[in-house]
This record gives structure tokens, sequence and C-alpha cells, in this order.
């Protein structure tokens, strides 16, 4: 949905700003989100310190992005985490007998995956495409990679199409009590 795995997981964290919801709030919510995310086929075994671990990359992970975002400074402490997530080995990946893709390993390796995918990310061109969504109150961001680079919205189907609601009622609204149509 956001065109990179570490801002999927920093986007584990929705209306950062006001009413900050997360979704990976305990240990259970981080097995099912590497599933999820497609890095694991079979749920991991996540302990407490696990799920700190984890929360730990995502905040470093939006805090660089943020601030390649914003044309600032990289926080020296986040670039060491990241980078020390993304030392490790990351989950394995076999071509099964029957054509099929087989993803595992646990936890931490999963986390790798998403460290390394955030560092090249953050590292590379298309660190000037990331975006945050324009729909209040989304904080959630994205790589633009729409052919103008003109994407608004992380989502069409959520964000995108509530702004789009919206306006078309705001619309609506401006031009008055509805005109009764043809019968």
């Amino acid at each position: 949905m956001s065109g990179n795995l570490g801002l999927d997981l920093a986007g584990t964290v929705g209306r950062r700003r006001t009413g900050r919801v997360d979704l990976l709030a305990t240990p259970t919510d981080l097995a099912r989100w590497t599933v999820a995310a497609g890095l694991l086929d079979t749920a991991p075994a996540v302990s407490g310190e696990d799920l700190t671990w984890a929360v730990a990359v995502r905040e470093a992970i939006y805090r660089l992005a943020s601030a390649v975002r914003g044309g600032s400074p990289l926080g020296a402490a986040d670039r060491e985490l990241l980078n020390r997530a993304a030392e490790r080995a990351p989950a394995g990946v076999r071509l099964r007998d029957d054509g099929g893709l087989e993803r595992t390993g646990d936890l931490r390796a999963a986390l790798a995956a998403v460290a390394r995918a955030a560092v090249e990310l953050l590292g590379g061109p298309r660190a000037a495409l990331i975006r945050e969504c324009e729909a209040s109150p989304c904080t959630r961001l994205y790589v633009d990679s729409s052919h103008r680079r003109s994407r608004r919205w992380c989502d069409m189907r959520g964000c995108g199409n509530r702004a789009k609601a919206a306006a078309f009622r705001a619309r609506d609204r401006q031009d008055g009590p509805a005109r009764p149509g043809p019968a």
C-alpha cells in the first residue's frame, strides 16, 4: 500500500498527531502483521522484548522518512538503530516443489527485511518520492510512484475515497437544495 515495507511498518500507527491508533499493541498483533505483510508464511513467536524492538524500528523509520521528506538531517540514533536492524540476515525464501514460494524465519529476520527495504528507500533516489497522506487525520507515509508524481492519498479505497466524497458533499451543499428530477 505504501510502496515500501519500511513505510508499511511505520504505517501501523494511524493518526499520529490526533487520536493515535497503534495496530501493533500486542506481540500477537506483530506476529499476525508479519504474515499479513508477506514477510513470513507462519506467524513467529513474539515476546514483549521483540515487540519493543519492532516498535523502536518502526518509530526510527517514521522519523527518518519524515526527516528525508522535510529535508532535515537524519538522526544519528535512528540511523544506527535502523542499520543494526538491517544487518541481520532476512527471512529465508525458497521455491517449493509445486512452484510456490515459502518464507521462513523468526521475527528478527522479518524485521531485517523491513529495515533493509527502509534503508534502500531512504538512501536511494526514491526517497524524494516520500509523501504524507493529505487526508485528515491520516499521517501515513507512502512512495508516490504515480506517473505525474501527483498522488495525494495513501490509498484511494480509504483516504482518497473519503476525501473525494467529502469534496462532493461540500460542492453539493454549495449548489443549494436538491432539485427535483424528471418524473
